[in-house]
C-alpha cells in the first residue's frame, strides 16, 4: 500500500503534458520490445505478415461484439460500483478528458498496435494463451491494488487473448482493443471535459490559462 501511495503522489506531481509523454514513450518501448523480440523468437521477421489478415466476419463476430460486451460491462460497473474500487488515480482522466477526438483516436490506435504485437503477437504466440494473458493483465500493473479493475483487466485480457485463439488474427485483437480504449476514452472525455477539474479537484492546464 505505501509502495502504492508513493506511486499515486508521484502520478500527482506530473503536469498533464508530462503524463501524456510518459504514455508515449512507454507505448513506444512496448513497440520496440516486441519487434526486437520478435527477431529472436520468430522463424522470420516476415512472419508479422502471416499474422494480420482481412476477414470481416472475424471482425464482426471475434472483434466488434466482443469490444461492445467489455465496454457495456465497463459502463454498468461506472455506474453502480462506487468511484473508489474502479478509479485508477486518475490518469485516463488526466490523458483524455482534454484531448480532441483525433488525440484520442491516435492514442488508442498507439495503445492497440503496440501492445497487442508484443502480449498476442509475441508473448501469446511463442508462448501461449494462459502466459499471453496474464502478461498483458500484470503489466497494467496500477491496477493490481484495486479489485474490480484487476478483474475487469483479467477479463478484457483473457476474452480477447481467446479471440486471437479462435483466429489467429492479430487484426482482430488489435480492432477489439482499440475499439474498448476508444469508446471508454470517449466516454471519459464527455463526462469529464466539460468540468474543468482533473481527478484530485485541481483546474485542468488548459481551465488555468483561461
Amino acid at each position: 500500500m505505501r509502495k502504492q501511495s508513493r506511486q499515486a503522489e508521484l502520478i500527482k506531481r506530473l503536469t498533464d503534458k508530462e503524463l501524456l509523454f510518459q504514455l508515449y514513450l512507454s507505448q513506444g518501448f512496448i513497440l520496440l520490445l516486441a519487434l526486437g523480440s520478435s527477431y529472436f523468437l520468430f522463424d522470420s521477421f516476415t512472419d508479422w505478415k502471416t499474422l494480420y489478415f482481412w476477414d470481416i466476419n472475424q471482425l464482426i463476430y471475434f472483434a466488434i461484439i466482443p469490444a461492445v460486451i467489455i465496454v457495456i460491462i465497463d459502463l454498468v460497473l461506472m455506474k453502480y460500483v462506487p468511484k473508489k474500487h474502479y478509479d485508477d488515480g486518475g490518469i485516463n482522466e488526466r490523458i483524455f478528458t482534454n484531448r480532441s477526438f483525433i488525440q484520442i483516436f491516435i492514442i488508442t490506435s498507439l495503445v492497440a498496435i503496440s501492445e497487442e504485437m508484443l502480449f498476442r503477437g509475441v508473448i501469446h504466440h511463442t508462448f501461449g494463451y494462459l502466459i499471453g494473458s496474464l502478461s498483458f493483465a500484470l503489466v497494467h500493473f496500477r491496477y493490481l491494488f484495486k479489485p474490480v479493475l484487476l478483474i475487469s483487466i483479467l477479463f478484457i485480457s483473457f476474452l480477447i487473448g481467446y479471440m486471437y485463439e479462435l483466429t489467429n488474427n492479430l487484426l482482430v485483437t488489435t480492432v477489439s482493443h482499440f475499439l474498448v480504449d476508444f469508446l471508454l476514452a470517449l466516454f471519459i472525455k464527455f463526462k469529464w471535459g466539460g468540468q474543468g477539474v482533473n481527478t484530485y479537484g485541481e483546474k485542468t492546464e488548459e481551465e488555468k490559462s483561461l
